[in-house]
């Protein structure tokens, strides 16, 4: 089987456009039924164009969760210090990728090529179909179905109502069921295949499953069970498939190294990630996510990671009031490689105004003063980053998603953590979970709800699992809605902490790199300025509340956290959960509806 990565040289041109462009260029009133749609060459260069996967930005989509904080504006953030409203939300209610797969659907087998190679193309088509509705379900939970395309003098159909969430899932796991079914096993690279389509089946079935669960607004608690058999079962076939886990044994390098490839190739751990190559196709990679661009880790993430001896962070006494430098002493070696971390040496200095060496985190107001180094290229050769591959599909987010959906049924064992969990463990070289585990207070506190499950205890740290595993992969935003934990969000994200003024070292050796003095001093002129034990002249900050001229902010002024923002806002439950339709739809269907306070 090979291992699918999605830019094949190719089919370069299709897959890097989107859908829209494609049908600009071949509008369907110039390909005509009787002139397209004849060879499978035909069939292949419309799929193509539906190809539209996440790209290296995926890896600040954590922005505005609780693993991370974001001086940019995003949506949610945006809603929760406003009174958002169906006349501020406009986006999201787009329909062209939609008709452009079905119009696909309704004109494909116009020639006589044999029904398997029909099948398969149809499952293609019905896969994106599957995805395209699931992102319209998971942002508006009751969305107008159509498996057809609709003309400009279809009245019923242009000013249909939504369907029931329940109704429209059940189509969509129809597609993908299809798809499963359909699509041929083994395909050129970039191309999906039927292990990309099963896997995607586990993530949104595992979503369903869990959001029905713990989403008692929806009223569909009772069919919650069906789905997550669903993602176990299709978990466990992708398990028992031709792919394991990238370990070459080295517990300081093996989870940084899927982020950090030019060649993604045949990695046994990768079921689908996007493929670039430089001076072909740029990976438009640049180094948003170090320095102080907009993003920056939070505390929160940073303390879920457990010590070296598996027990939890916050069982230290003083774990809240850690130094920089104590905070990374006998961690998960996973923090390592996701943190940049005292000690650690900066060789791609493109945005970060100090240069290179040993690491001397910047400062900044607004910002964590964490940076992050998962998905970062520390190459100087811009030929390296530009040809950076994107890991989409690991092998483990399935064995999450196996345990995760094993625990929710209450039947998860022993020996499913050790092929799942354990397996992950082992290639970070951390103690094992076993059933029945202790319990971190930090960690129940988070998720209140999560009692009406008979392993609670072990869902606890298969989420804390997943969060360390799959940090800032893009997926935190969607798990905190299935699991009913919006309201962790509200907190404001904390960076490093600081006891008082003074002096300290960044970099573990002991030896002062800053100094800290009060917002209402000056800091000196260069010549001015002390010098540690290396005759080094240290980084002065000024430092004092939110809102002072402060080089940044600390939580008590002279003392305490980083303050990344002043206040995060309130996320308002259950109507968060959800988008509103745009009120320029509602005025163009006045048969739509709003719904969850909208």
């Amino acid at each position: 089987m090979k291992k699918i990565s999605i830019i094949p040289i190719l089919l370069l041109f299709f897959i890097s456009s989107c859908n829209d462009d494609f049908m600009d260029r071949f509008p369907e009133t110039s390909i005509g039924k009787e002139n397209f749609f004849k060879s499978e060459e035909d069939l292949r260069i419309y799929v193509n164009s539906m190809y539209n996967f996440p790209t290296v930005w995926h890896y600040v989509s954590d922005a505005a969760t609780d693993n991370a904080t974001t001086t940019g504006n995003t949506e949610l953030k945006t809603m929760m210090v406003s009174a958002p409203s169906s006349e501020t939300i406009l986006n999201g209610w787009d329909w062209e990728e939609l008709r452009n797969i079905n119009f696909f659907l309704e004109n494909f087998n116009n020639n006589n090529l044999p029904v398997e190679v029909l099948n398969h193309y149809e499952g293609l088509a019905r896969f994106f179909r599957a995805n395209f509705y699931m992102h319209k379900v998971i942002r508006y939970s009751n969305v107008p179905w159509y498996d057809y395309t609709i003309e400009t003098d279809d009245e019923a159909s242009l000013l249909k109502t939504q369907d029931d969430r329940a109704m429209v899932v059940e189509k969509i796991f129809e597609d993908y069921q299809f798809a499963v079914d359909h699509i041929e096993e083994v395909q050129p690279d970039g191309a999906v295949n039927k292990w990309v389509a099963l896997a995607y089946m586990a993530r949104n079935a595992l979503f369903e499953g869990t959001f029905r669960k713990y989403h008692q607004e929806l009223n569909l608690q009772n069919t919650a069970e069906n789905f997550l058999v669903m993602s176990r079962d299709a978990a466990n076939a992708l398990m028992n498939a031709d792919y394991s886990l990238y370990n070459t044994g080295n517990v300081d390098s093996d989870y940084g190294a899927l982020f950090s490839s030019t060649n993604l190739n045949g990695n046994p751990e990768i079921i689908f990630h996007r493929s670039y190559e430089d001076g072909l196709l740029s990976s438009d990679w640049w180094s948003f996510m170090f320095g102080n661009y907009e993003v920056s880790p939070a505390k929160d993430l940073l303390q879920s990671y457990l010590l070296a001896d598996g027990n939890f962070y916050s069982s230290q006494q003083d774990y809240e009031t850690k130094l920089f430098v104590e905070e990374f002493e006998n961690r998960d070696p996973r923090l390592y490689q996701t943190y940049a971390y005292p000690g650690w040496e900066l060789i791609n200095t493109s945005t970060y105004s100090q240069g290179g060496g040993i690491y001397i985190q910047q400062l900044q107001k607004n910002f964590s003063g964490y940076h992050q180094i998962k998905g970062f290229v520390n190459e100087k050769e811009e030929a390296v980053a530009n040809s950076l591959d994107i890991p989409l599909l690991r092998l483990a987010e399935i064995l999450l998603i196996y345990a995760e959906s094993k625990a929710e049924l209450g039947a998860l064992t022993q020996a499913d953590l050790d092929i799942t969990v354990n397996a992950l463990r082992d290639r970070a070289g951390m103690p094992h979970m076993t059933l029945n585990p202790n319990v971190d207070p930090v960690q129940e506190a988070r998720y209140p709800n999560i009692k009406i499950n008979t392993q609670w205890k072990e869902l606890l740290e298969i989420r804390r699992e997943r969060r360390i595993e799959l940090a800032f992969e893009g997926f935190r935003s969607n798990d905190l809605s299935r699991w009913y934990a919006g309201v962790l969000l509200e907190n404001e994200p904390r960076g490093l902490y600081f006891p008082g003024l003074g002096k300290y070292d960044l970099t573990g050796d002991s030896i002062e790199d800053i100094i800290l003095i009060d917002v209402s001093e000056s800091i000196p002129e260069s010549e001015n300025k002390e010098e540690n034990e290396l005759g080094v002249k240290l980084i002065y900050y000024r430092v004092g509340f939110q809102d002072s001229d402060a080089s940044f902010y600390l939580s008590e002024g002279n003392k305490g956290t980083i303050t990344t923002v002043k206040d995060r806002g309130t996320f308002v439950e259950p109507k968060y959960y959800y988008r509103p339709v745009p009120a320029t739809q509602i005025t163009l269907n006045p048969n739509l509806n709003q719904y969850f306070g909208w």
